[in-house]
């Protein structure tokens, strides 16, 4: 950390303590609106004057169809948003799908709906559709067509050519390309996009006037609706391209300076070369290499989630062993905190709770977890054994899985967001606006769990009977159901006959951990990588889409093919990571670097989480907790569940282990936080205990220059500075006693950011 930021932070924490103590405890204390094209909550009679049809360009005179050709005008406009008609409850009296997923509805909805009274035959531009979209009767959207335009064209010559409706069956975009695929510019420069859609029926057309266009963040990139895109500010920005049910991206790269070679940054292994190849194209350098004491309290953290003792920090500092941060690795991977700490990360992911199981399946199920973190099991093993599991839940650990969530909806909500990264949540009613899947695709992978029953004293079973009817909605007018149980397939792929099969999620277990499958080790792979630098390679971690691409795409392949290659060996994962200088570099910021934490130049300092945090402070201060119902020196960290009450875990974010989402720990500092550590009894507590780590100092009459070098070394695992010496020095001096100017010197350490944060 910035030695002139942790002194600044040090000596204010100290002249708030000096406050504290003259005070006395008791004193102390978008929703983004879019222009619509269509409102149909008012059809007024149709006015006269209306403005002739031209001619559609010749090479659009083919007989034209809904779902090819009307949709994508309607979804240009904006008539089928989700802030317009294509909104869950529609608008203006009536619906349309999101972004024209079902075209048969939406067909009805449009010309056949109201006995046909938005259309005219006989007379295409004297139709209310059109008066409306042009704004020549009054509309709620605007006039969002121009009476000159090809979409006013392409609508009129629909309705002149007898309007041919919509089917089930009409050919589908199976393919988008977009031209370039990805681009460098420099800020200031602009380039034009090209999108060309590919029909199953062997259509091949340039559709980039109906596409959509978004930038994920446009103060580094926009994007104009025709495609122009410009390049605002050094950094890197996807731009995301859609066209019916179909999504693409162009990553977009503005560097911060010319592409140049860096020095003095030597690769360790593969993952260092990728990165490295990404900075010299962005023309970024990297932070120096962190110092033993950093890279020791970081790894200690983010390997075991505790801080390394005195005695470790100064055995690795002495030490000149130039395999020493390598050896280090290996030993706490073999640690029996290893084993709480990434137990307490898999029970929060697979939301193990006595809520659900019971105190006895919290056992079995928990017990599980820590067998086979304990044992390394390969992680498709794990998987696999979770997705078919069946049995008694108080001696089958994974059947638990099945307890939490039941339905066959959540069931599949669930796997997808835990197994593969991705959320498929929106598809449960529309097609997802942002990826691929849609309501086919979630009911399908739904179908796989409609085999299953629970019986009494915790059993699950396989249903023999024949699957249990599952049939979504779908949201238009009509609100239909569809006309048969839905089939499973996974994402992607075929339908999978239940035939001679004793269990149908055997097909879904084989297909989420096989190799082939483009998502299981991708997501894990980015999921440890971000539980140990703080960011993932895609972001959020459990959201992976076309539409969120990896920030690295290279690093990320080669990781997932490395993980694969050595049977999804979890530590094997974490040795290559832990030993890359990427993760070795210091934390400090300068303005060459990147500030957004995507081209991984330097190490992103994140607060600890809840439970690693009061173990810090327990630590440091040599106190323990008590929490009901677990035995004496029970670490948080090793908690089973959050049914164990705490008041700082749940003021630092500790989930409730409701959602399976990663969004679901807090991990933002607040006021609240700041307050518990400032002037919460239980951290003052511990500041003052004559039992703690400082009282039992000062009963063995160390003297100053010990008592502060060990303070440091067991809370920041560094020995202090010039500064800092003088900075203490002075507070004892003034402090009323010797004990209580140390006892000020360790609450002060509790609040430094240093201390409290992973850097």
């Amino acid at each position: 950390m910035d030695r002139i930021n942790s002194l600044f932070c040090f000596s204010t924490a100290l002249k708030y303590r000096s406050i504290y103590r003259n005070l006395g405890s008791t004193q102390w204390h978008s929703i983004f609106s879019w222009l619509l094209l269509l409102s149909f909550a008012s059809w007024g009679s149709i006015a006269v004057g209306a403005e002739k049809l031209d001619t559609v360009k010749k090479e659009d005179q083919q007989t034209l169809s809904f779902s090819r050709d009307v949709v994508p005008v309607l979804t240009k406009a904006g008539c089928n948003a989700g802030a317009c008609h294509g909104s869950f409850q529609g608008r203006g009296g009536m619906s349309l799908s999101l972004l024209g997923y079902n075209t048969v509805a939406d067909f009805e909805a449009l010309f056949q709906a109201g006995r046909g009274r938005r259309v005219t035959p006989t007379a295409a531009d004297r139709s209310l559709l059109l008066r409306k979209a042009t704004g020549s009767v009054p509309h709620g959207g605007g006039a969002l067509i121009k009476k000159d335009s090809e979409s006013f064209q392409v609508l009129g010559e629909y309705i002149k050519q007898g309007m041919s409706p919509a089917k089930s069956d009409d050919p589908r975009v199976i393919k988008l390309t977009v031209e370039p695929a990805s681009l460098v510019l420099a800020p200031g420069q602009s380039r034009s996009l090209k999108v060309v859609a590919d029909w199953e029926d062997g259509v091949h057309r340039d559709i980039t006037r109906w596409a959509l266009f978004d930038s994920q963040d446009s103060q580094i990139v926009e994007v104009s609706s025709s495609g122009q895109i410009a390049a605002v500010r050094s950094g890197k920005s996807p731009v995301t391209v859609r066209f019916l049910g179909q999504v693409a991206s162009v990553d977009v790269t503005v560097p911060y300076n010319p592409a140049k070679a860096i020095t003095g940054f030597a690769p360790s292994n593969y993952v260092d070369q990728l990165v490295l190849a990404e900075w010299q194209r962005m023309g970024v350098s990297p932070a120096p290499t962190a110092t033993d004491s950093e890279f020791l309290r970081r790894v200690y953290l983010d390997l075991i989630g505790s801080l390394p003792r005195p005695d470790e920090v100064r055995t690795f500092i002495e030490s000149t062993d130039k395999n020493k941060r390598k050896k280090i690795i290996d030993a706490l991977l073999e640690r029996p905190e290893y084993v709480d700490y990434w137990s307490l990360k898999w029970s929060d992911l697979l939301r193990v709770h006595r809520r659900y199981v019971g105190d006895k399946g919290l056992e079995t199920f928990r017990g599980w977890i820590r067998r086979s973190i304990r044992e390394n099991r390969p992680l498709d093993e794990m998987a696999r054994e979770l997705i078919v599991a069946q049995g008694d839940l108080f001696s089958n650990g994974p059947v638990g899985f099945y307890f939490i969530d039941q339905k066959p909806e959540e069931l599949a909500e669930t796997t997808a967001q835990v197994f593969l990264g991705i959320r498929m949540q929106c598809a449960r009613c529309h097609h997802h606006p942002l990826e691929v899947w849609g309501q086919e695709d979630y009911y399908g992978l739904a179908a796989f769990f409609t085999h299953m029953q629970f019986k009494d004293a915790g059993k699950i079973g396989v249903r023999f009977g024949g699957p249990k009817s599952l049939r979504p909605t779908i949201k238009a007018n009509t609100k239909r159901k569809l006309e048969k149980p839905s089939e499973a397939r996974v994402l992607g792929g075929p339908v999978v006959s239940d035939q001679d099969l004793p269990d149908i999620r055997q097909p879904l277990a084989d297909w989420i951990v096989s190799p082939k499958n483009p998502y299981f080790a991708r997501s894990f792979v980015n999921r440890y990588w971000a539980w140990l630098t703080g960011r993932g390679i895609v972001e959020p971690v459990d959201d992976m889409r076309a539409t969120n691409p990896p920030s690295n795409p290279a690093l990320m392949n080669a990781l997932t093919e490395d993980f694969i290659a050595h049977q999804f060996d979890v530590k094997h994962l974490l040795r290559t990571i832990c030993n890359s200088r990427v993760y070795q570099l210091a934390s400090d910021l300068k303005p060459e670097r990147d500030k957004s934490g995507r081209l991984f130049t330097h190490r992103v300092p994140r607060r600890m989480q809840a439970e690693v945090l009061l173990d810090a402070v327990n630590q440091f201060a040599g106190t323990t907790e008590r929490f009901n119902g677990q035995p004496p020196g029970t670490r948080a960290i090793a908690l089973p569940d959050p049914q164990i009450s705490s008041y700082f875990l749940m003021a630092f974010g500790r989930p409730l282990r409701n959602s399976a989402c990663e969004c679901a720990r807090g991990s933002k500092p607040d006021l609240a936080q700041a307050l518990h550590l400032v002037n919460g009894y239980a951290m003052n507590s511990k500041a003052l205990s004559n039992e703690g780590r400082l009282g039992q100092l000062l009963k063995e009459n160390k003297s100053d220059a010990e008592i502060l070098d060990e303070l440091y070394l067991a809370s920041l695992s560094r020995k202090p500075t010039a500064d800092e010496l003088k900075a203490v020095r002075e507070l004892l001096a003034e402090a009323p006693s010797r004990k209580e100017g140390w006892q000020d010197l360790v609450w002060t350490i509790i609040n430094l950011s240093e201390f409290v944060f992973n850097h």
